[in-house]
Protein backbone atom coordinates (compact mmCIF):
# COMPACT_ATOMS: atom_id res chain seq x y z
CA UNK A 1 0.00 0.00 0.00
CA UNK A 2 1.40 3.40 -0.99
CA UNK A 3 1.84 5.72 1.97
CA UNK A 4 -0.58 8.66 1.75
CA UNK A 5 2.18 11.02 2.84
CA UNK A 6 4.01 11.25 -0.48
CA UNK A 7 2.12 14.30 -1.77
CA UNK A 8 4.04 17.46 -0.88
CA UNK A 9 1.96 20.09 -2.67
CA UNK A 10 -0.77 21.62 -0.51
CA UNK A 11 -3.90 20.55 -2.32
CA UNK A 12 -7.49 21.58 -1.73
CA UNK A 13 -9.19 19.32 0.79
CA UNK A 14 -9.24 18.63 4.52
CA UNK A 15 -6.00 17.41 6.07
CA UNK A 16 -6.69 17.41 9.81
CA UNK A 17 -8.39 14.20 10.99
CA UNK A 18 -10.82 15.05 13.78
CA UNK A 19 -12.94 11.91 13.90
CA UNK A 20 -13.63 8.49 12.44
CA UNK A 21 -15.55 7.40 10.43
CA UNK A 22 -15.41 10.54 8.24
CA UNK A 23 -18.24 13.02 8.67
CA UNK A 24 -19.59 12.20 5.21
CA UNK A 25 -20.77 8.87 6.65
CA UNK A 26 -23.16 10.58 9.07
CA UNK A 27 -26.80 10.59 7.91
CA UNK A 28 -30.03 12.32 8.83
CA UNK A 29 -31.95 9.05 8.75
CA UNK A 30 -29.81 7.77 11.63
CA UNK A 31 -30.99 10.45 14.08
CA UNK A 32 -33.08 7.95 16.12
CA UNK A 33 -29.72 6.52 17.25
CA UNK A 34 -28.75 9.96 18.53
CA UNK A 35 -32.06 10.50 20.34
CA UNK A 36 -31.64 7.13 22.04
CA UNK A 37 -28.09 8.03 23.10
CA UNK A 38 -29.26 11.33 24.61
CA UNK A 39 -31.81 9.47 26.75
CA UNK A 40 -29.53 6.61 27.74
CA UNK A 41 -28.38 6.86 31.35
CA UNK A 42 -24.61 6.43 31.55
CA UNK A 43 -23.71 7.74 34.96
CA UNK A 44 -20.13 7.02 35.88
CA UNK A 45 -19.35 5.14 32.67
CA UNK A 46 -17.24 7.81 30.96
CA UNK A 47 -16.07 11.38 31.54
CA UNK A 48 -18.52 14.00 30.28
CA UNK A 49 -17.65 17.29 28.64
CA UNK A 50 -19.54 20.26 27.22
CA UNK A 51 -18.62 22.18 24.07
CA UNK A 52 -20.25 25.58 23.42
CA UNK A 53 -19.97 26.99 19.90
CA UNK A 54 -19.98 30.78 19.60
CA UNK A 55 -20.11 31.26 15.81
CA UNK A 56 -19.51 35.01 15.48
CA UNK A 57 -16.39 36.73 14.12
CA UNK A 58 -15.40 40.27 13.19
CA UNK A 59 -14.04 38.97 9.87
CA UNK A 60 -13.87 35.61 8.10
CA UNK A 61 -10.28 34.45 7.67
CA UNK A 62 -9.49 33.42 4.12
CA UNK A 63 -8.51 29.94 5.31
CA UNK A 64 -11.54 29.45 7.59
CA UNK A 65 -13.96 26.58 6.98
CA UNK A 66 -15.95 26.71 10.22
CA UNK A 67 -19.61 27.69 10.54
CA UNK A 68 -19.17 31.35 11.48
CA UNK A 69 -21.07 34.58 10.87
CA UNK A 70 -19.71 38.07 10.36
CA UNK A 71 -22.97 39.85 9.51
CA UNK A 72 -25.31 39.20 12.44
CA UNK A 73 -27.00 42.03 14.32
CA UNK A 74 -26.97 42.46 18.09
CA UNK A 75 -30.50 41.07 18.14
CA UNK A 76 -29.32 37.98 16.23
CA UNK A 77 -26.51 37.45 18.73
CA UNK A 78 -28.92 37.75 21.66
CA UNK A 79 -31.28 35.26 20.01
CA UNK A 80 -28.46 32.79 19.47
CA UNK A 81 -27.16 33.09 23.02
CA UNK A 82 -30.66 32.39 24.35
CA UNK A 83 -30.95 29.35 22.07
CA UNK A 84 -27.57 28.05 23.20
CA UNK A 85 -28.58 28.30 26.85
CA UNK A 86 -31.88 26.59 26.09
CA UNK A 87 -30.03 23.71 24.40
CA UNK A 88 -27.96 23.08 27.53
CA UNK A 89 -31.13 23.19 29.64
CA UNK A 90 -32.78 20.55 27.44
CA UNK A 91 -29.75 18.29 27.68
CA UNK A 92 -29.69 18.58 31.46
CA UNK A 93 -33.22 17.16 31.53
CA UNK A 94 -32.27 14.12 29.44
CA UNK A 95 -30.87 10.81 30.69
CA UNK A 96 -27.27 10.88 29.54
CA UNK A 97 -26.57 14.33 31.02
CA UNK A 98 -28.73 14.31 34.14
CA UNK A 99 -26.73 14.32 37.39
CA UNK A 100 -23.38 13.68 35.68
CA UNK A 101 -20.57 16.11 36.58
CA UNK A 102 -18.58 17.84 33.87
CA UNK A 103 -14.97 16.82 33.39
CA UNK A 104 -14.35 19.74 31.03
CA UNK A 105 -16.06 22.62 29.26
CA UNK A 106 -14.87 24.37 26.11
CA UNK A 107 -16.02 27.70 24.63
CA UNK A 108 -15.01 27.50 20.96
CA UNK A 109 -15.74 29.34 17.76
CA UNK A 110 -15.92 31.33 15.78
CA UNK A 111 -14.89 33.78 18.43
CA UNK A 112 -16.26 33.33 21.97
CA UNK A 113 -14.62 36.63 22.94
CA UNK A 114 -16.84 38.34 20.33
CA UNK A 115 -19.53 38.42 23.02
CA UNK A 116 -19.76 41.54 25.16
CA UNK A 117 -19.09 41.37 28.89
CA UNK A 118 -22.82 41.60 29.54
CA UNK A 119 -23.65 38.83 27.05
CA UNK A 120 -20.89 36.62 28.37
CA UNK A 121 -21.82 36.97 32.04
CA UNK A 122 -25.52 36.58 31.25
CA UNK A 123 -24.90 33.40 29.24
CA UNK A 124 -22.68 31.93 31.96
CA UNK A 125 -25.24 32.68 34.67
CA UNK A 126 -28.03 30.93 32.78
CA UNK A 127 -25.84 27.99 31.80
CA UNK A 128 -24.67 27.42 35.33
CA UNK A 129 -28.22 27.23 36.60
CA UNK A 130 -28.52 24.15 34.39
CA UNK A 131 -25.04 22.68 34.71
CA UNK A 132 -22.08 23.68 36.86
CA UNK A 133 -18.50 23.48 35.67
CA UNK A 134 -17.09 24.58 39.03
CA UNK A 135 -15.73 21.09 39.62
CA UNK A 136 -14.45 20.58 36.06
CA UNK A 137 -10.77 19.83 35.61
CA UNK A 138 -10.54 22.31 32.72
CA UNK A 139 -12.59 25.17 31.24
CA UNK A 140 -11.15 26.59 28.01
CA UNK A 141 -12.08 29.85 26.30
CA UNK A 142 -10.85 30.79 22.80
CA UNK A 143 -10.11 34.45 22.10
CA UNK A 144 -9.32 36.69 19.15
CA UNK A 145 -6.90 39.23 20.70
CA UNK A 146 -8.51 42.29 19.13
CA UNK A 147 -11.90 41.55 20.71
CA UNK A 148 -10.54 41.69 24.25
CA UNK A 149 -10.61 44.50 26.77
CA UNK A 150 -9.17 44.34 30.24
CA UNK A 151 -12.69 44.18 31.67
CA UNK A 152 -13.69 41.35 29.34
CA UNK A 153 -10.61 39.34 30.30
CA UNK A 154 -11.56 39.74 33.97
CA UNK A 155 -15.12 38.65 33.14
CA UNK A 156 -13.83 35.51 31.43
CA UNK A 157 -11.75 34.72 34.49
CA UNK A 158 -14.80 35.41 36.68
CA UNK A 159 -16.77 32.60 35.04
CA UNK A 160 -14.10 30.10 36.18
CA UNK A 161 -12.20 29.68 32.91
CA UNK A 162 -8.90 27.91 33.57
CA UNK A 163 -7.26 28.09 30.15
CA UNK A 164 -7.36 31.18 27.94
CA UNK A 165 -6.34 30.42 24.36
CA UNK A 166 -5.19 33.36 22.23
CA UNK A 167 -5.59 32.94 18.47
CA UNK A 168 -2.38 34.73 17.51
CA UNK A 169 -1.59 32.70 14.34
CA UNK A 170 1.24 35.06 13.25
CA UNK A 171 3.16 37.98 14.70
CA UNK A 172 3.58 39.64 11.29
CA UNK A 173 0.94 42.28 10.55
CA UNK A 174 1.25 41.92 6.77
CA UNK A 175 0.62 38.18 7.05
CA UNK A 176 -2.35 38.76 9.35
CA UNK A 177 -3.79 41.29 6.89
CA UNK A 178 -3.30 39.04 3.86
CA UNK A 179 -4.99 36.07 5.53
CA UNK A 180 -8.00 38.07 6.67
CA UNK A 181 -7.27 38.10 10.39
CA UNK A 182 -9.01 40.92 12.26
CA UNK A 183 -6.34 41.57 14.89
CA UNK A 184 -2.79 42.93 14.69
CA UNK A 185 0.32 42.03 16.66
CA UNK A 186 0.09 45.00 19.05
CA UNK A 187 -3.24 43.66 20.31
CA UNK A 188 -1.60 40.31 21.07
CA UNK A 189 0.89 41.80 23.53
CA UNK A 190 -1.81 43.84 25.24
CA UNK A 191 -4.20 40.88 25.53
CA UNK A 192 -1.45 38.61 26.81
CA UNK A 193 -0.55 41.09 29.57
CA UNK A 194 -4.19 41.30 30.65
CA UNK A 195 -4.44 37.50 30.69
CA UNK A 196 -1.39 37.18 32.91
CA UNK A 197 -2.65 39.88 35.25
CA UNK A 198 -6.00 38.07 35.53
CA UNK A 199 -4.28 34.94 36.82
CA UNK A 200 -5.46 32.18 34.46
CA UNK A 201 -4.01 28.79 35.33
CA UNK A 202 -2.96 28.30 31.70
CA UNK A 203 -2.49 30.74 28.84
CA UNK A 204 -2.13 29.17 25.40
CA UNK A 205 -0.91 30.78 22.18
CA UNK A 206 -2.08 29.43 18.79
CA UNK A 207 0.14 29.66 15.71
CA UNK A 208 -0.45 28.54 12.11
CA UNK A 209 2.46 27.37 9.99
CA UNK A 210 2.23 28.14 6.29
CA UNK A 211 -0.12 31.10 6.15
CA UNK A 212 -0.10 32.96 2.86
CA UNK A 213 2.75 35.48 2.83
CA UNK A 214 4.65 33.84 5.66
CA UNK A 215 8.38 33.43 5.06
CA UNK A 216 11.07 31.57 6.93
CA UNK A 217 12.16 34.89 8.45
CA UNK A 218 8.69 35.96 9.60
CA UNK A 219 8.03 32.48 10.99
CA UNK A 220 11.26 32.44 12.97
CA UNK A 221 10.47 35.93 14.27
CA UNK A 222 7.07 34.63 15.42
CA UNK A 223 8.72 31.78 17.28
CA UNK A 224 11.05 34.25 18.99
CA UNK A 225 8.12 36.45 20.00
CA UNK A 226 6.27 33.43 21.36
CA UNK A 227 9.30 32.47 23.44
CA UNK A 228 9.51 36.02 24.77
CA UNK A 229 5.89 35.85 25.95
CA UNK A 230 6.55 32.47 27.61
CA UNK A 231 2.99 31.08 27.48
CA UNK A 232 2.18 27.90 29.37
CA UNK A 233 1.45 26.07 26.12
CA UNK A 234 1.71 26.63 22.38
CA UNK A 235 -0.51 25.07 19.75
CA UNK A 236 0.78 24.97 16.16
CA UNK A 237 -1.30 23.81 13.21
CA UNK A 238 -0.14 23.54 9.60
CA UNK A 239 -2.47 25.51 7.33
CA UNK A 240 -4.75 23.35 5.22
CA UNK A 241 -7.15 24.28 2.41
CA UNK A 242 -10.59 22.74 3.03
CA UNK A 243 -13.00 23.03 0.14
CA UNK A 244 -15.25 25.80 1.43
CA UNK A 245 -12.58 28.45 1.98
CA UNK A 246 -11.72 31.62 0.09
CA UNK A 247 -8.15 30.45 -0.46
CA UNK A 248 -9.30 27.07 -1.80
CA UNK A 249 -11.11 28.81 -4.65
CA UNK A 250 -8.00 30.85 -5.46
CA UNK A 251 -5.79 27.74 -5.53
CA UNK A 252 -8.24 25.91 -7.79
CA UNK A 253 -8.31 28.93 -10.12
CA UNK A 254 -4.50 28.93 -10.24
CA UNK A 255 -4.19 32.44 -8.81
CA UNK A 256 -2.58 31.51 -5.48
CA UNK A 257 0.30 29.38 -4.27
CA UNK A 258 0.72 28.38 -0.65
CA UNK A 259 3.69 26.83 1.17
CA UNK A 260 4.04 23.09 0.57
CA UNK A 261 3.91 20.43 3.26
CA UNK A 262 7.68 20.00 3.43
CA UNK A 263 8.07 23.70 4.22
CA UNK A 264 5.34 23.62 6.85
CA UNK A 265 6.87 20.59 8.53
CA UNK A 266 10.28 22.28 8.58
CA UNK A 267 8.78 25.38 10.21
CA UNK A 268 6.91 23.39 12.85
CA UNK A 269 10.05 21.35 13.54
CA UNK A 270 12.01 24.58 13.99
CA UNK A 271 9.39 25.84 16.46
CA UNK A 272 9.38 22.56 18.37
CA UNK A 273 13.17 22.57 18.56
CA UNK A 274 13.38 26.13 19.86
CA UNK A 275 10.59 25.57 22.36
CA UNK A 276 12.21 22.36 23.61
CA UNK A 277 15.45 24.27 24.15
CA UNK A 278 13.48 26.70 26.31
CA UNK A 279 12.15 23.91 28.52
CA UNK A 280 8.89 22.97 26.81
CA UNK A 281 7.99 19.37 26.02
CA UNK A 282 6.09 18.06 23.02
CA UNK A 283 2.59 16.99 24.08
CA UNK A 284 1.14 16.07 20.68
CA UNK A 285 1.69 16.66 16.98
CA UNK A 286 0.39 20.21 17.50
CA UNK A 287 1.22 21.18 21.09
CA UNK A 288 4.06 21.92 23.44
CA UNK A 289 3.62 22.53 27.15
CA UNK A 290 5.65 23.88 30.05
CA UNK A 291 5.74 22.10 33.39
CA UNK A 292 4.30 18.74 34.50
CA UNK A 293 1.01 20.32 35.61
CA UNK A 294 0.19 21.69 32.14
CA UNK A 295 -2.43 19.47 30.45
CA UNK A 296 -5.01 19.47 27.66
CA UNK A 297 -7.88 17.72 29.44
CA UNK A 298 -10.38 18.39 26.62
CA UNK A 299 -8.10 16.83 24.01
CA UNK A 300 -7.02 13.83 26.04
CA UNK A 301 -10.55 13.00 27.19
CA UNK A 302 -11.99 13.13 23.67
CA UNK A 303 -9.14 11.09 22.22
CA UNK A 304 -9.79 8.41 24.84
CA UNK A 305 -13.51 8.06 24.11
CA UNK A 306 -15.09 10.53 26.54
CA UNK A 307 -18.68 11.61 26.11
CA UNK A 308 -19.11 15.18 24.90
CA UNK A 309 -22.24 17.21 24.27
CA UNK A 310 -21.57 19.72 21.51
CA UNK A 311 -23.97 22.66 21.64
CA UNK A 312 -24.42 25.44 19.12
CA UNK A 313 -24.98 25.55 15.38
CA UNK A 314 -23.24 22.70 13.48
CA UNK A 315 -21.58 21.33 16.64
CA UNK A 316 -20.55 17.69 16.99
CA UNK A 317 -21.40 15.38 19.89
CA UNK A 318 -20.17 11.96 20.98
CA UNK A 319 -22.45 10.16 23.46
CA UNK A 320 -22.64 6.51 24.48
CA UNK A 321 -20.77 5.45 21.36
CA UNK A 322 -22.98 7.48 18.98
CA UNK A 323 -21.78 10.44 16.89
CA UNK A 324 -24.14 13.24 15.88
CA UNK A 325 -24.10 16.81 14.61
CA UNK A 326 -26.47 19.75 15.01
CA UNK A 327 -28.12 21.41 12.03
CA UNK A 328 -25.78 23.87 10.31
CA UNK A 329 -28.15 26.77 9.61
CA UNK A 330 -28.61 29.73 11.97
CA UNK A 331 -32.37 30.04 11.52
CA UNK A 332 -32.97 26.29 11.67
CA UNK A 333 -30.89 25.99 14.83
CA UNK A 334 -32.59 28.84 16.69
CA UNK A 335 -36.10 27.87 15.57
CA UNK A 336 -35.70 24.28 16.79
CA UNK A 337 -34.71 25.38 20.27
CA UNK A 338 -37.38 28.05 20.43
CA UNK A 339 -39.82 25.21 19.78
CA UNK A 340 -38.25 23.18 22.59
CA UNK A 341 -36.49 20.62 20.35
CA UNK A 342 -32.85 19.60 20.16
CA UNK A 343 -31.49 20.83 16.80
CA UNK A 344 -30.04 17.49 15.65
CA UNK A 345 -29.08 17.17 11.99
CA UNK A 346 -27.27 13.87 11.27
CA UNK A 347 -25.82 10.92 13.15
CA UNK A 348 -23.84 7.71 13.01
CA UNK A 349 -23.65 4.69 15.32
CA UNK A 350 -20.14 3.35 14.66
CA UNK A 351 -19.30 -0.31 14.96
CA UNK A 352 -16.99 -1.42 17.76
CA UNK A 353 -14.22 -1.78 15.19
CA UNK A 354 -14.78 1.82 14.07
CA UNK A 355 -14.68 3.09 17.66
CA UNK A 356 -11.38 1.26 18.07
CA UNK A 357 -9.97 2.88 14.90
CA UNK A 358 -11.22 6.28 16.02
CA UNK A 359 -9.37 6.15 19.32
CA UNK A 360 -6.28 4.64 17.73
CA UNK A 361 -5.84 7.34 15.06
CA UNK A 362 -6.61 10.16 17.48
CA UNK A 363 -4.22 8.85 20.12
CA UNK A 364 -1.51 8.38 17.49
CA UNK A 365 -1.46 12.19 17.33
CA UNK A 366 0.07 11.98 20.81
CA UNK A 367 2.98 10.21 19.15
CA UNK A 368 2.47 6.70 20.46
CA UNK A 369 0.21 3.65 20.60
CA UNK A 370 -0.16 1.99 24.00
CA UNK A 371 -0.87 -1.71 23.50
CA UNK A 372 -2.26 -2.40 27.00
CA UNK A 373 -4.86 0.37 26.66
CA UNK A 374 -6.41 -1.06 23.49
CA UNK A 375 -6.21 -4.63 24.73
CA UNK A 376 -8.06 -3.71 27.94
CA UNK A 377 -10.72 -1.54 26.30
CA UNK A 378 -11.33 -3.25 22.95
CA UNK A 379 -9.75 -6.68 23.35
CA UNK A 380 -7.47 -5.93 20.38
CA UNK A 381 -3.77 -6.71 20.09
CA UNK A 382 -2.69 -3.60 18.16
CA UNK A 383 0.61 -5.00 16.91
CA UNK A 384 -1.16 -8.06 15.50
CA UNK A 385 -4.31 -6.41 14.16
CA UNK A 386 -2.43 -3.55 12.45
CA UNK A 387 0.76 -5.37 11.54
CA UNK A 388 0.81 -4.29 7.87
CA UNK A 389 0.42 -0.51 8.23
CA UNK A 390 2.71 -0.44 11.27
CA UNK A 391 5.37 -2.34 9.33
CA UNK A 392 5.08 0.08 6.39
CA UNK A 393 5.50 3.09 8.63
CA UNK A 394 8.46 1.49 10.38
CA UNK A 395 10.15 0.74 7.04
CA UNK A 396 9.72 4.40 6.05
CA UNK A 397 11.37 5.55 9.29
CA UNK A 398 8.15 7.17 10.50
CA UNK A 399 7.48 4.83 13.41
CA UNK A 400 9.40 2.58 15.80
CA UNK A 401 7.86 -0.68 17.00
CA UNK A 402 8.16 -1.37 20.72
CA UNK A 403 7.54 -4.41 22.88
CA UNK A 404 3.87 -3.58 23.47
CA UNK A 405 3.08 -0.64 21.25
CA UNK A 406 4.65 1.80 18.83
CA UNK A 407 6.06 5.31 18.82
CA UNK A 408 6.21 7.81 15.98
CA UNK A 409 9.55 9.30 15.05
CA UNK A 410 9.81 13.08 14.89
CA UNK A 411 9.19 12.97 11.12
CA UNK A 412 6.19 10.68 11.64
CA UNK A 413 4.73 13.01 14.25
CA UNK A 414 5.11 16.02 11.95
CA UNK A 415 3.11 14.31 9.19
CA UNK A 416 0.74 12.24 11.34
CA UNK A 417 -2.58 13.34 9.78
CA UNK A 418 -1.40 12.24 6.35
CA UNK A 419 -0.57 8.79 7.76
CA UNK A 420 -3.81 8.09 9.60
CA UNK A 421 -5.84 6.89 6.56
CA UNK A 422 -3.57 3.82 6.50
CA UNK A 423 -5.57 2.61 9.51
CA UNK A 424 -9.00 3.38 8.05
CA UNK A 425 -11.33 0.70 6.72
CA UNK A 426 -10.95 0.37 2.92
CA UNK A 427 -14.24 2.12 2.14
CA UNK A 428 -13.11 5.25 3.99
CA UNK A 429 -9.63 5.64 2.50
CA UNK A 430 -9.63 8.51 0.05
CA UNK A 431 -13.10 9.65 1.09
CA UNK A 432 -13.74 13.36 1.21
CA UNK A 433 -13.32 13.92 4.92
CA UNK A 434 -16.04 16.47 5.61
Amino acid sequence: MKLPSSQEETQVGSYFVANYPPFGSWKGELLPEAEAAVDRAREGAAPLGLYLHIPFCRKRCRFCYFRVYTDKSSRDVERYVAALAREVEIYRSRGTFASRPLEFAYFGGGTPSFLSERQLLGLAERLRRAVSWDGAREVTFECEPGTLTEGKVRAIREIAVTRLSLGVESFDDAVLEENGRAHRSGEVYRAYRWARDAGFAQVNVDLIAGMVGETRETWQHGVEETLALAPDSVTIYPMELPWNTIYARSVLEGTLQVPDWRTKREWIDHAFTELERAGYRISSAYTVVRGPECRFVYRDALWHGADMVGTGVASFSHLSGVHFQNVDGFEEYCAALEAGRLPLGRALAPTRRQLFIRELVLQLKLGRIEGPYFRAKFGVDVLEALAEPLRELAEEGLLELEEDGARLTREGLLRVDALLPLFFEPEHRGARYT
